[in-house]
């Protein structure tokens, strides 16, 4: 486990959202403080907005439902933008999409900021599109998210459900292969039926990721994600798009 010393750390409060750049070489902590967290999040190319993570391509290319230790997070170019070196939560989604204005009054009542202030019930639909407009982004570049500490079940009909939402301690280290920028709130799971609006703060945490060697567990952990970290070299040497 990488145990580097902190860089800089952030108290993401509920119903929040935010966004940065975090270079090649970084890695975010993100921890449950207290249990029953969502985190919505979205990755883009800083220097070509079009280039973003591919929700299909991360699924199929490493023959997996859900996301985990060893997984990477791929740009619809075939690049990785993070890999997940360390999880002990265990599953994540990237189906499920967010929760949407609509859902959130009709199960939690309507409440707006002017009211409520900081105890506003933000959805995370417009939690992205606020954070995209700072960036030139809109509805439009909005692609499927990833829904970390968020763990459906599927039934026999195929419907999906919330089995688990967020654990309280439960982390998770993403480390990036590609400069990124990410966008990230912690709204309410869309599939989330809790009786009162989630709240739950996340810890993040940044510091400098140890160097990839040859052994690296996430670069071998399907041979799809060897393919994907050569097409982040060639990019870096200026031979990739």
């Amino acid at each position: 486990m990488n145990n580097l010393s902190s860089l800089y750390s952030f108290e993401l409060p509920p119903a929040s959202h935010w966004s940065l750049v975090l270079r090649r070489g970084l890695q975010l902590k993100l921890t449950d403080l207290a249990g029953g967290a969502n985190v919505g999040m979205m990755f883009y190319n800083p220097l070509d907005k079009l280039e973003r993570y591919n929700a299909p391509d991360t699924l199929k290319c490493q023959h997996t439902f859900k996301l985990t230790k060893g997984n990477c997070l791929y740009s619809d170019m075939g690049r990785i933008f993070a890999s997940i070196i360390e999880d002990d939560f265990g599953w994540h989604e990237s189906v499920c999409g967010n929760s949407t204005r609509q859902q959130v009054e009709k199960r939690w009542g309507k409440r707006d900021y002017q009211q409520a202030h900081n105890d506003w019930q933000q959805n995370g639909f417009d939690s992205f599109l606020v954070e995209l407009a700072k960036y030139g982004l809109s509805e439009r570049d909005m692609g499927a998210n990833l829904n970390f500490f968020s763990k459906v079940a599927v039934d026999e009909n195929g419907n999906l459900s919330l089995e688990q939402a967020g654990q309280k301690g439960a982390s998770l280290t993403l480390r990036f292969e590609m400069d990124t920028l990410v966008i990230l709130h912690s709204c309410p799971h869309p599939l989330n039926h809790a009786a009162h609006y989630p709240r739950t703060p996340v810890l993040c945490e940044i510091s400098e990721a140890a160097p990839v060697a040859d052994d690296d567990f996430c670069r071998n952990f399907r041979p799809e994600n060897q393919r994907g970290f050569e097409n982040n070299r060639l990019y870096y040497l200026g031979a990739g798009r």
